[in-house]
């Protein structure tokens, strides 16, 4: 019997994504934890495996097309399973269900996964009251857990009935937080069996137009595309169907070599990329040819749909302010320089980056404010024992602020190991969302691109951000009043003038600054 695949939470606040890339196809075999799909969330590109060993025998979505959590994404025939009767239990859940009206149905809003471990959360603040009527993805409440306050948003358009936890309560996850008055007959019931009928409905009702046009437009060499991640994404860039490549490795497996020779052999591509593509006049085709009159539409969505959000969320809401200054970084070059080749052999990779993050670290310690969180009424501070220092990636897909965790107990090299971790995860738009998570204060590395003064936005609700510049050779003074040649760079530092004045942030500064000019100073404070 074919059972379906639901969606599951992939990342806080996340109920939808794209299906960038199916690994397998209907009727295939696959095995349990096989990756079946590469999906996109506004954070990070993710690969969904098999819970099963078994066949597919559907997939909802196409390429493209976007998927909802708790829905059916694909399904498949499990390997030694007893058919259920789905039909009778369709029924005695209909049996089973209270009568409600034709004009609503009353439903419990359950509290969902909001965070990898979380297991409960505490009311801060209803935004509705009972009685209210919202609309689908209307903030409801704001909840803290141990790690962030996080938005509960409805799922329904209705009319809330009744709240199940006062403000200070502390709400279990799974539990019923809020229940309200869906209109109509429509409403969706949460319950796996009524699911299970509607995604096998859906199975009967579509036509697998996309598999017949693939069958007719290119021969399947190799059905399965046995090929790495790396294949995968390189095909996706040359918009190559990895099905009509020919494979040369073992049982077929497909190697970059093998897509360019595919390109080279000028045979052509089954990929059917119209969807992505705006609709277009002859007229303006033509012009778009001569190099001029052209004009081309991409919607903004994912990684760049997030930043548009949380960056004119935060513009809006913080009065930033920005202060910037000068490093000499003479010293610290010349350490890292001793060190580097002892701890590559040790598997290191030893960057500026630990250094900055480490001092940062030790500086919060004495300046506590920057490592803080202000509430939207800017009438509590909370502050953060854990130093959770982000780094800004730019990635493929997309700005990208993972995180390290607890800086404040690691030792240098631990920090460079986790930079190295994260740095190459985010390029690669993999990121854990436990990794984007919780952080407390971020790092801009503008210097990497050149440019050496910026105005960062401040990554809410953080309360600060620094942007480092280009390191620069330029020409300074010496204690004996000699032109030396020093390492200098550039950063800049944007803060939230509701909590941080200028001098807090000069003082936070020059402490970080002692650290980076004088790396024994900031060795003897790490002791």
């Amino acid at each position: 019997m074919a059972k379906d695949f639901i969606l599951p939470d992939i990342g806080e606040g996340i109920v939808e994504c794209e299906v960038v890339e199916w690994l397998v196809a209907e009727g295939d075999t696959v095995a349990e934890d096989q990756p079946i799909c590469d999906v996109m969330t506004d954070k990070a590109l993710v690969q969904i495996p098999a819970v099963h060993d078994g066949v597919i025998s559907k997939l909802y979505y196409a390429k493209g097309d976007i998927a909802l959590v708790h829905a059916p994404l694909f399904a498949m025939d499990v390997a030694g399973d007893i058919p259920l009767p789905v039909v009778e239990s369709a029924v005695n859940v209909e049996a089973d269900t209270p009568a409600v009206t034709s004009d609503e149905q009353l439903e419990d809003f359950i509290l969902p996964d909001i965070g990898e471990g979380i297991v409960e959360c505490e009311i801060v603040e209803w935004l509705v009251s009972e009685g209210d009527k919202i609309e689908e993805d209307q903030a409801v409440c704001d909840v803290m857990t141990d790690k962030a306050l996080v938005q509960i948003p409805a799922k329904y358009t209705g009319t809330v009935v009744k709240l199940f936890y006062a403000k200070g309560d502390v709400a279990q996850v799974h539990s019923p937080l809020f229940q309200m008055s869906i209109a109509g007959t429509q409403a969706n019931v949460v319950d796996i069996n009524d699911a299970l009928v509607k995604a096998q409905t859906k199975a009967v009702e579509q036509k697998p137009i996309e598999s017949e046009n693939k069958a007719v437009s290119a021969p399947v060499i190799n059905k399965k595309a046995v090929a790495s991640p790396a294949v995968r994404r390189k095909a996706r860039e040359l918009d190559v169907d990895l099905t009509t490549v020919p494979g040369s490795g073992k049982n077929g497996r497909i190697y970059k070599e093998d897509i360019a020779q595919f390109i080279k052999s000028e045979v052509p591509n089954s990929i059917d990329t119209s969807p992505l593509q705006p609709a277009a006049d002859k007229s303006t085709s033509k012009n778009s040819a001569n190099g001029t009159g052209g004009s081309r539409v991409e919607p903004i969505k994912g990684i760049k749909a997030a930043m548009a959000k949380q960056m004119v969320a935060s513009v809006t809401t913080i009065p930033h302010f920005t202060f910037c200054d000068e490093i000499d970084l003479t010293n610290l070059i010349a350490l890292r320089s001793d060190l580097k080749e002892q701890y590559k052999q040790q598997g290191v990779k030893l960057t500026m980056m630990p250094f900055f993050i480490k001092a940062l670290s030790l500086a919060m310690k004495e300046f506590p404010v920057l490592n803080s969180k202000v509430n939207d009424d800017c009438t509590e501070l909370t502050y953060f024992d854990d130093h959770n220092i982000g780094m800004a990636v730019d990635s493929k897909i997309g700005l990208l602020v993972p995180n390290i965790k607890q800086c404040q107990s690691k030792s240098i090299v631990e920090v460079a190991n986790e930079v190295s971790r994260l740095t190459d995860s985010a390029r690669e738009g993999r990121v854990s969302p436990v990794d984007l998570k919780g952080g407390t204060i971020s790092i801009s590395n503008i210097g990497a691109l050149g440019g050496t003064i910026a105005t960062p936005i401040i990554n809410k609700p953080e309360v600060a951000i620094v942007a480092l510049g280009k390191l620069q050779h330029l020409p300074r003074f010496d204690g004996q009043g000699q032109v030396i040649s020093a390492a200098i760079m550039q950063v800049s530092w944007s803060g939230d003038h509701r909590v941080i004045d200028g001098g807090t942030i000069a003082r936070f500064n020059n402490l970080w600054k002692s650290y980076l000019e004088s790396p024994a100073k900031m060795m003897m404070a790490m002791s």
